[in-house]
């Protein structure tokens, strides 16, 4: 089983509200290979909600609210799930503070690019799951 970003999949999950429609994915869930799950939502935040960026060691919102619990909580949530499904393998958002890997936004909502992982993708990979974002699939 592959864990996959439910924004991906065309569950209205995405910060704004917005649906993504990643066609590979949402054929994954479909055809019962993949899982899909929102830390965000799993850490109690709603949809649509202020975009966050990480900041330092905090997950900040645009206007400067801390959110890191809730993202923390996510990731703990979403490795539940890895392992009640054992899932080897995540597909995740890219550039999110959650599921971003490998590549994040740099804190300053300017849209620009750093090295660095998510909360959530962070998570996984330190419990052994390889981690992709859509982009490389």
């Amino acid at each position: 089983m592959i864990l996959v970003s439910a924004c991906l999949a065309g569950i209205r999950c995405k910060w704004n509200g917005e649906i993504i429609k990643n066609d590979v994915i949402m054929n994954l869930v479909k055809n019962g290979e993949a899982v899909p799950v929102c830390p965000e939502q799993l850490g109690g935040l709603a949809t649509p909600r202020e975009p966050a960026e990480i900041v330092g060691k905090r997950v900040l919102t645009k206007t400067g609210k801390n959110v890191t619990e809730e993202y923390l909580l996510g990731a703990i949530e979403t490795l539940k799930i890895v392992r009640q499904y054992n899932c080897k393998k995540a597909i995740l958002k890219s550039r999110s503070p959650s599921c971003g890997s490998n590549v994040i936004y740099d804190g300053s909502f300017s849209g620009k690019l750093i090295p660095g992982d998510g909360i959530t993708a962070k998570v996984l990979k330190e419990n052994g799951v390889i981690v992709l974002s859509e982009d490389e699939i």
